[in-house]
């Protein structure tokens, strides 16, 4: 049977315009109230921005053979146990039959900054996969196959991510790649790397500008790290989890 990709462009790029329009209207109330700052730190952490995705994401289970699969995306039932750590909270899990079938982190990056938080975002997504896959060899899970598991980024394209970086390296020098690489070259080796060294399944950077909040504009910069690569891979594995009930 042939993968169902849940006209998921129509639908990501629905969720790029409601990705910037949540965001508008976070800042604009903080800035209203009198608590808001022009960062748009506020904006970031509502809560809300990404659950465009998640609906995709949903969407897709449903579509290629699980409807009665359980998918949680409520604050409340999103913990899984660690190895380093007692818990690490997801933002968004799959289950059927008690067992795990995905869990999938959902982020997004967009500036004035992209330095510090750039290093923040490499160092979680290292760290959580770490301590899953950890969690995972150690049985915390119960004996199953593996899971899906998956780094969704949404970074926005802007001239201070375009730009080439300059580094210094005090001691040694630092990996040719990276030598004039802007933030969204870095965030797309990054995300290549991530699965090359099978620390996530599939990891996916979508870029876009503010001004999609009219259009719904998205764009990737590899093959390996494209929201299609991610959407029919994880068609793949619910419809290898179906096929399995």
């Amino acid at each position: 049977m042939a993968l169902d990709l849940a006209d998921y462009e129509r639908k990501a790029r629905e969720s790029v315009m409601a990705f910037w329009g949540n965001r508008e209207k976070a800042l604009q109330k903080q800035i209203e109230a009198g608590t808001g700052d022009q960062s748009g730190r506020a904006a970031a952490v509502g809560g809300k921005n990404m659950d465009g995705f998640i609906a995709l994401v949903m969407d897709l289970v449903e579509a290629n053979g699980l409807p009665q699969a359980a998918v949680f995306h409520r604050r409340a039932v999103l913990t899984l146990p660690g190895y380093f750590r007692p818990t690490k909270l997801w933002d968004l899990l799959v289950v059927h039959q008690n067992r795990l079938v995905a869990a999938i982190e959902m982020k997004s990056h967009v500036g004035p900054s992209f330095g510090n938080n750039f290093n923040n975002r490499t160092e979680e997504a290292i760290g959580t996969s770490h301590d899953f896959w950890t969690a995972f060899r150690e049985g915390a899970f119960g004996k199953q196959p593996p899971p899906f598991v998956a780094w969704m980024m949404l970074v926005e394209d802007a001239p201070r991510s375009r730009s080439p970086v300059k580094d210094k390296g005090h001691h040694f020098p630092i990996l040719p790649e990276f030598k004039g690489a802007s933030y969204l070259q870095r965030y797309d080796l990054l995300c290549q790397r991530l699965v090359q060294e099978q620390l996530y399944t599939t990891a996916a950077l979508l870029t876009s500008p503010r001004t999609a909040v009219a259009t719904g504009d998205y764009g990737d910069l590899s093959e390996m790290t494209s929201l299609r690569t991610f959407v029919t891979s994880f068609a793949g594995h619910i419809a290898a989890e179906a096929a399995r009930s």
